[in-house]
C-alpha cells in the first residue's frame, strides 16, 4: 500500500492503495465517482474513459501510480445537475443515449476533441469517436449533439 496524491475534478485527493490498482477502482470504489464503467477492462470499448493531462485514458488499464499527480477529469468533472457542461446538456436534447454506458467514453471523447477542434466535421467527430463502442446504435444523434455543442460553444 501507498499514500497516492491524484488530483481528480480539480480537487486534491489522497488514496491509500496499491499502485497498480486501477484508476478505474480508485475512482469508483475510493472516490465514489461513478462516470467512468467497467466495460471490457481491456481497454477496448471506452466506456472507462477519462481525460488526463488534457487527452482521453483507458482508466480499466491504467495504473493509479501512473496517474500520481496529473490532472484527472471524470464525467462528473465536467458540470452538474444544475450547470450542465455544453456537451452534457446537448446529448440530453438530442437523446444521444439509449442504454447510456457508452456515453461516459462519448462525452469524454467528445471533450477532448472540442477542446482541440471547436468546429469539427462529421468525419472528425466519426474519427475521435472511432475507439468508443455503442451497441445501442446511437452513433447518429451522437454526432448530432457533439455538433450541437460546438455550436454552443462558438
Amino acid at each position: 500500500m501507498a499514500r497516492i496524491s491524484l488530483k481528480v475534478n480539480g480537487k486534491s485527493q489522497v488514496v491509500d492503495t496499491d499502485p497498480s490498482t486501477m484508476l478505474l477502482y480508485v475512482l469508483r470504489d475510493d472516490l465514489k465517482l461513478q462516470g467512468p464503467k467497467f466495460g471490457c477492462g481491456l481497454s477496448q470499448c471506452g466506456a472507462c474513459t477519462v481525460i488526463m493531462n488534457g487527452k482521453t485514458i483507458r482508466s480499466c488499464t491504467t495504473p493509479v501510480g501512473v496517474a500520481r499527480n496529473r490532472e484527472i477529469t471524470t464525467l462528473e468533472g465536467l458540470g452538474t445537475v444544475a450547470r450542465s457542461h455544453p456537451l452534457q446538456k446537448a446529448f440530453l436534447e438530442e437523446q444521444a443515449g439509449q442504454c447510456g454506458y457508452c456515453l461516459n467514453g462519448m462525452i469524454m471523447a467528445a471533450k477532448v476533441l472540442l477542446d482541440k477542434n471547436p468546429n469539427p466535421t462529421d468525419a472528425d467527430i466519426k474519427k475521435a469517436l472511432v475507439a468508443n463502442l455503442c451497441r445501442c446504435g446511437s452513433h447518429l444523434r451522437i454526432v448530432r449533439a457533439i455538433k450541437r455543442a460546438a455550436k454552443k460553444k462558438a
